[in-house]
């Protein structure tokens, strides 16, 4: 079943076109990788779908399970099961890590929210992030380092159990161990849970935990070259300028070859 549909989106942010004409449909339960250098519009396709006010969409339109998404508000979406684990969280001064939580998870559940429950699966979440106790009774990210902010974006994932889930550059800024047991963390809720998956970041480390279905390269606001892991290696050994050079003869030979 295709949970994300992008269909044929152009995506700006102060008047300037980062995505052009952008299409990608993604079914429940899979991954996929969206990789290329830096200011290809990567990470401007997750804000996207989460409904960032900064980015505009000209054209096109998004769908979850067939609901059009366009003018729906970052917390509707939210509340639909669209999650953004973000490159560089946020502090939010004064509102509690518990408290940011059980008040998402009480707007989303209602009168089905059970506080029993959410602190026994909020302790055990923290214990499977390794994440200092303390920490949950914090202002959301105030004083957290970048591996701490980042372990904080896993936490707020396995608590509020989205359908959709977009990692971007959840891997910068980590240690090699942090990296190891995030990577693994979402590979565990994966197998429970069967979100899709869209995983932003420039580097094979990432999916080495990770193992992407698919990985798609972003140059210019489109997708160049779609393939699966093989993919990945490839982009380690010939670097993104290489592939892209390569991708740009590969579509001049179709072009000029004759029709048989």
């Amino acid at each position: 079943m295709n949970i994300l549909k992008i269909d044929n989106i152009t995506v700006s942010i102060e008047e300037k076109v980062i995505l052009k004409d952008f299409s990608l449909t993604i079914k429940s339960g899979e991954i996929h990788a969206i990789m290329g250098q830096n200011g290809t519009g990567k990470s401007t396709l997750v804000r996207i779908i989460m409904g960032d006010p900064a980015y505009k969409l000209e054209s096109g339109k998004i769908y979850f399970n067939d609901q059009e998404l366009s003018a729906m508000s970052v917390d509707k979406r939210a509340r639909l099961g669209v999650f953004l684990g973000m490159q560089m969280p946020t502090e939010v001064d004064g509102v509690t890590n518990a408290d940011f939580l059980r008040t998402a998870l009480v707007n989303r559940d209602g009168k089905d929210f059970k506080l029993y429950s959410f602190i026994k699966k909020l302790d055990e979440s923290v214990d499977q992030l390794q994440m200092n106790k303390e920490m949950i009774h914090r202002s959301v990210n105030k004083g957290f380092s970048g591996g701490e902010r980042k372990k904080n974006e896993i936490l707020q994932m396995k608590m509020l159990e989205p359908k959709v889930v977009m990692l971007d550059e959840i891997d910068s800024g980590l240690d090699v161990d942090s990296l190891k047991m995030i990577g693994e963390e979402v590979i565990a809720y994966h197998k429970v849970n069967k979100p899709a998956i869209i995983l932003v970041t420039h580097y094979k480390r990432l999916l080495d935990y990770i193992k992407p279905d698919f990985v798609h390269i972003i140059s210019d606001g489109k997708i160049v070259k779609s393939g699966d892991f093989s993919l990945v290696l490839e982009i380690e050994e010939e670097g993104y300028k290489g592939l892209k050079n390569r991708v740009s003869i590969d579509c001049v030979a179709k072009v000029n070859k004759p029709n048989e």
